[in-house]
């Protein structure tokens, strides 16, 4: 579980990584490459050091700043990059049911980029349409501004 927002605001990125480190740990320990952080509303919040966006149905999702995120700069690229491309990206409360649901799984971040989940609890997931198109945007985005 991420920390309280009224405890330590997510949206400040410091140096206090504790408890990010934790669930990476225990993500490692349970076999995952990666472990998915709940806020204190029992919603998807992020991963340990990426940010999360979901397809279902075609529709693309990601929780908002306020379900105690940080507001990850690749993450606010992709949803603009979407968006400008006629890609609507929603801002929900994510409930690690709808995960359950997806039909694909990426996350996003500076060092990862842009990266597919292939696997989800015991369900493997294949990197779709969705994600090859943001991924490819944002890379092209990433070229051009070098």
């Amino acid at each position: 579980t991420r920390n309280h927002p009224a405890a330590l605001n997510p949206r400040i990125k410091s140096l206090n990584y504790l408890n990010n480190i934790l669930a990476k740990i225990e993500g490692l320990q349970a076999g995952c490459v990666e472990a998915l952080m709940l806020n204190h509303k029992g919603e998807v919040a992020e991963c340990t050091g990426d940010n999360i966006f979901l397809v279902r149905q075609g529709e693309l999702y990601t929780p908002p700043l306020d379900a105690g995120i940080l507001a990850g700069i690749t993450r606010q690229r992709v949803i603009g990059l979407m968006r400008d491309n006629g890609i609507d990206v929603q801002e929900v409360a994510v409930r690690p049911q709808d995960l359950d649901e997806a039909d694909e799984i990426f996350s996003t971040g500076n060092y990862s980029k842009v990266t597919p989940v292939t696997r989800y609890e015991n369900r493997q997931l294949q990197p779709g349409p969705v994600f090859r198109q943001a991924r490819e945007m944002y890379m092209d985005f990433a070229q051009a501004t070098k």
